[in-house]
């Protein structure tokens, strides 16, 4: 069998890690070595009564970092994942959903597929990093994280994501060169070119950082994916309580390609954290081309995962609210809702964590997704999580 572009890939970075391991028995001050193990159990229904969908997860991260120098540092992190159940078996494509790679290398392997399960493996950091002074620059696949604001980031041109993929807490990697000079010690300039097969899928990008008046304020703009971007975000608190924002215009083709135009994404929020642990958070997000009728995704399963700075909602607008308590030192609580105050759809998140140890947790939640056929949360359903998860 001829080996394809992936697998070819794949083995070797295998490859690669056979050094490591062996530098890390040699000498573990160079090599840090973490990760962990996840089993979730995923329940999907329309109606209570009728049919339930289910889906297993085991998901494990390896994350690897050498320190080859003082100024040097290799970077190789990935997840593995083994999904079987209903998902698979049920929905057109599922295996090829879980096999995509959006970047410009593809480093994302279907090791094996069937009719009711796929093994994956993803890898979302591949990165050289060089430090000298002020100066540091990185080239690979990294998380390059321009958001400020804590729910909805119209900043985060490079990795923006969704917030139902609660699941993947390390976010997805862009592949890109990044360089950043540190003006002082609170403040920055950075420049990142994103590769990409064609000049729709690059991005050329500038921001400046700094802080004032006990707030951090930055700057951004350039090009992104077909558009001049400019934008600007901050975050500080009044009175005790976070007060952030990020505003974000885009100028380039319509979804006809017929002509240019211009796109505000917006997101303010507010957060305070009393001192008995009670926390409340509350956001709103506005589109400036979004819809005020029924805002559905053509693929609701668009809404469940990654998704772009300029569409964080097909809404003119969202809001955002959350509350949660720390019942005891071990158990934390908590409860989320979105609301659309235009096709009146919603979604409302509980959840509930336990600590079993300093590396061992239990988490039960649900995502509820209610409206009419068509509206942005109605063509979900329910989702019910149980997971498990080991840290090392």
């Amino acid at each position: 069998m001829l080996f394809t572009q992936n697998r070819l890939i794949y083995i070797l970075i295998i490859i690669l890690l056979i050094p490591c391991a062996t530098l890390q028995a040699q000498d573990n001050s160079k090599l840090d070595f973490k990760g962990y193990v996840k089993y979730m159990q995923t329940i999907q229904y329309e109606k209570f009564g009728e049919n339930w969908l289910t889906e297993s997860l085991f998901h494990n991260r390896l994350n690897f970092k050498y320190y080859a120098s003082d100024n040097f540092t290799a970077v190789l992190e990935m997840r593995n994942r083994f999904i079987y159940g209903d998902f698979v078996k049920t929905f057109p494509g599922y295996a090829d959903f879980i096999g995509k790679d959006p970047g410009f290398v593809d480093m994302s392997f279907n090791l094996s597929t069937g009719d009711s399960y796929v093994l994956n493996t993803s890898i979302d950091r591949f990165y050289l990093d060089y430090q000298t002074g002020n100066f540091q620059a990185r080239i690979g696949r990294h998380r390059i994280n321009w958001g400020m604001n804590l729910i909805w980031n119209p900043n985060d041109v490079f990795n923006a994501y969704s917030y139902f993929d609660f699941d993947y807490e390390e976010r997805p990697g862009t592949d890109a060169v990044r360089l950043q000079y540190y003006t002082s010690y609170t403040s920055s300039t950075e420049f990142v070119y994103q590769l990409g097969d064609s000049i729709e899928r690059m991005a050329f990008m500038g921001k400046y950082r700094y802080n004032k008046w006990n707030y951090d304020f930055q700057f951004l703009g350039g090009y992104s994916k077909g558009d001049l971007v400019l934008g600007t975000g901050w975050s500080g608190d009044i009175k005790g309580g976070g007060f952030r924002g990020e505003f974000t215009y885009f100028y380039g083709p319509d979804s006809l390609m017929v002509k240019n135009i211009g796109q505000l994404v917006a997101s303010i929020s507010g957060d305070y954290s009393f001192k008995n642990s009670l926390y409340l958070q509350f956001s709103v997000l506005y589109n400036s081309r979004g819809t005020t009728g029924k805002a559905g995704y053509p693929n609701p399963a668009i809404l469940l995962s990654q998704t772009s700075a300029k569409y964080l909602t097909l809404s003119r607008a969202d809001l955002f609210g959350q509350i949660s308590y720390q019942f005891t030192p071990l158990l934390l609580g908590g409860f989320a809702s979105i609301y659309n105050p235009f096709d009146h759809s919603s979604f409302m998140g509980p959840m509930l964590t336990y600590s079993l140890s300093d590396n061992i947790e239990l988490m039960a939640s649900g995502q509820l997704f209610l409206g009419e056929e068509g509206t942005e949360f109605g063509d979900i359903g329910t989702l019910i999580y149980f997971r498990f998860k080991w840290s090392f």
